[in-house]
C-alpha cells in the first residue's frame, strides 16, 4: 500500500505501470484518475488545493485501510495532489488489485466516493472574476450511502 500526498505532478503510465507490474498476485488492477476540470464558462484560471499535512494523510490512511478490510485487495495506492493546477493537470490518481475484478473495481469506487467527500482536502477556483471556496456536493454525500 502506497499514498502520497504531493505538490508534483505525477506521471500516470509510469504509475500504473509501476503499480501493475507489482501485482504478480493480483488478477485485475483498475485505476481511477481524477482531472482539473474546467467550469462552465471555461474561464477556470487554476484549481487552488489545501490540506493539513499530517492530518491529511491520516486520513487517508484510514480509508485505505478500511478498503483493505472489505475488499480482498492485493495492494492498493492513492496518489493526491495540493496546490495550484491548470484544467487539464491531474489531480489524484487511485489504483486497486485483487484476484477478482470485482473486488478492484468495488474498492476503488468506495475510495472516490470517500476521498471525494471525507478526505481533508479543501479546493478553491480561480478565476478572472476572483476566488471562491468548491462547495460539497449533494451527489458526492448521497455516493456514500452505497457503502
Amino acid at each position: 500500500m502506497r499514498i502520497q500526498v504531493q505538490d508534483a505532478a505525477f506521471d500516470l503510465g509510469a504509475e500504473t505501470e509501476r503499480f501493475a507490474k507489482a501485482q504478480d498476485a493480483a488478477g485485475a488492477v483498475v485505476t481511477f484518475t481524477g482531472i482539473v476540470r474546467n467550469n462552465a464558462d471555461g474561464t477556470l484560471k487554476c484549481m487552488r488545493i489545501e490540506h493539513y499535512p499530517g492530518m491529511t494523510e491520516k486520513a487517508l490512511q484510514k480509508i485505505a485501510d478500511q478498503a483493505q478490510e472489505r475488499w480482498d485487495l492485493t495492494d492498493l495506492l492513492i496518489i493526491h495532489r495540493h496546490g495550484d493546477m491548470v484544467p487539464g493537470e491531474m489531480i489524484m490518481m487511485v489504483a486497486t488489485a485483487s484476484k477478482h475484478r470485482l473486488h478492484a473495481f468495488e474498492a476503488a469506487e468506495y475510495l472516490m466516493d470517500y476521498l471525494k467527500s471525507r478526505a481533508p482536502f479543501w479546493k478553491k477556483e480561480m478565476t478572472a472574476d476572483g476566488a471562491e471556496w468548491v462547495a460539497a456536493k449533494d451527489s458526492d454525500e448521497d455516493a456514500l450511502s452505497r457503502w
